[in-house]
């Protein structure tokens, strides 16, 4: 999986998020892997400002595309806000709450795409498997 070979929404979710300056944005491909959505994206702000600006960001643009919430969890002051599109889900933390629930170790057998920080080159082809796998 690349960041080309994603769905477009969740292309867009993930520009709307780089917009808004989030970090660590990563998306799980969770196919086959019996969970409720096929992907996650996953990405973290700083503040709680950032982190209702990255989710309404998302919303916001996935809306313009014709791509409609079907349910969000989390307030305005939340460290972590759920957005629920059905097949996929995103989830917007503070970098406090996406290291207690780890998702990443949770789902650590799927495959993922990580998306670098601008002005950082993205890793090789197969380094943040490697990486997460040696964790």
């Amino acid at each position: 999986m690349t960041s080309h070979s994603l769905r477009p929404e969740i292309r867009w979710a993930v520009e709307a998020a780089q917009d808004k300056q989030a970090v660590d944005i990563t998306v799980l491909n969770l196919t086959g892997a019996s969970a409720f959505a096929e992907y996650f994206l996953l990405c973290s702000g700083s503040s709680q400002p950032q982190i209702k600006a990255i989710s309404d960001a998302i919303e916001e643009r996935l809306d313009r595309e014709g791509i409609h919430l079907a349910h969000r969890e989390g307030k305005s002051t939340a460290e972590w806000v759920l957005l629920d599109y059905g097949y996929f889900v995103a989830h917007i933390f503070s970098e406090r709450a996406r290291e207690y629930y780890d998702l990443e170790r949770l789902w650590r057998n799927a495959e993922r795409v990580d998306f670098p920080a601008p002005g950082k080159p993205p890793d090789p082809p197969g380094e943040a498997q490697r990486n997460s796998t040696q964790q």
